[in-house]
């Protein structure tokens, strides 16, 4: 075996490297890592073992550059959000089995959709998925007259032209969560909106639905919210002075009911024990045992293999584009809630 050649620390192995490691020409390395014809099988093995010897990693990047094609699924995630998380680590996995690679693009208090976006495409990204996004309709389909792109989580009215859509039916959500507390004995069930979030919408609307089915219109109550814990807290804290004070509180997202939660602790209000809070995504945040929230779940890693395989599909010619794919959401129920206090009655429906 030749000696082992001198690479400089910090410095990427190369082809070079690996043909001087096993005592062959760097072209025939090159034969070897693309898996070409031309080499024997020992050949083959003796390069192979020296790439491992020496930390040799091909540059697939560079590979697919060559090709013209980066087999790149550009992902706009929002930085502060913990159900993106869930849906991006769902989508690094369904990429991988569809053999394409994921980019990043956040979206952050100091960063816009359109900044994440424009470094998206600069990275050669050749589909992009939005989670969540809140750019108009008329910008997502300029960006789908260019490439394939998949909303996520996010109903689109008006239709985007050449957008596919995958999301939860939200409304629905709402609805299994106020079936779930009316079910325990509560009437006054309050909703902390998200304002003008995706999903926003469809969520107050599923919660007005629901309250009207039980006969419980009169007590329905829509506070401004948001998607962070200080939007959550702001309205606990309105809540708190209301009179009279509701049972019950479905918050706009986990994150929402997290500040609902710490306001009602600061306040000495025990949860569920005076009042029960439901959250909406079943992120991480929520199964974090000290919050054992109640929430109603969207199905991340269903999500994420829809996305990526619309994006897939689209790129591969197989399926037309505009479609718009909805999954049922699960109610999932921890310690945040329980029957209300002694005194309020169960609605009785007929």
């Amino acid at each position: 075996m030749p000696a082992t050649p001198v690479v400089p620390d910090g410095k990427r192995p190369t082809l070079a490297d690996v043909a001087a490691r096993a005592g062959v020409s760097t072209a025939l390395v090159s034969i070897v890592m693309r898996e070409a014809k031309g080499a024997s099988a020992a050949t083959r093995e003796r390069v192979l073992e020296a790439a491992r010897e020496i930390g040799y990693r091909p540059d697939s990047r560079a590979r697919l550059l060559r090709s013209n094609r980066s087999r790149l699924l550009g992902v706009q995630f929002g930085l502060q959000h913990p159900f993106h998380t869930d849906l991006v680590e769902g989508i690094y996995i369904a990429a991988e089995s569809a053999g394409y690679q994921v980019a990043l693009g956040a979206v952050a208090p100091s960063r816009s959709e359109r900044q994440a976006v424009e470094t998206l495409l600069g990275d050669r990204c050749e589909a992009l998925i939005l989670l969540g996004p809140q750019a108009p309709a008329a910008r997502l389909a300029e960006l789908s007259a260019h490439l394939p792109v998949v909303s996520v989580v996010r109903r689109l009215r008006p239709p985007a032209a050449g957008v596919d859509v995958v999301r939860t039916a939200d409304d629905e959500g709402a609805r299994q969560a106020v079936d779930h507390l009316v079910a325990l004995g509560h009437r006054d069930i309050a909703h902390i909106d998200g304002g003008k979030a995706p999903g926003a919408a469809d969520r107050r609307r599923g919660y007005r639905t629901a309250m009207n089915r039980h006969g419980l219109a009169d007590h329905a109550r829509v506070l401004p919210g948001g998607l962070t814990e200080e939007d959550g807290a702001t309205a606990a804290r309105t809540l708190l002075d209301a009179r009279p004070r509701p049972t019950a509180v479905l918050a706009f997202n986990d994150r929402c009911a997290t500040g609902v939660l710490d306001a009602f602790l600061r306040a000495r209000v025990s949860v569920p024990d005076e009042i029960s809070v439901v959250g909406f995504d079943n992120s991480h945040l929520a199964r974090l045992t000290h919050i054992d929230l109640t929430t109603v779940g969207q199905d991340a890693s269903r999500l994420a293999e829809l996305a990526v395989g619309r994006a897939v599909a689209r790129l591969e010619g197989e399926e037309p584009s505009g479609t718009e794919t909805v999954i049922a959401p699960h109610l999932v129920t921890r310690g945040t809630t329980a029957a209300p206090p002694d005194g309020v009655q169960p609605v009785v429906r007929g």
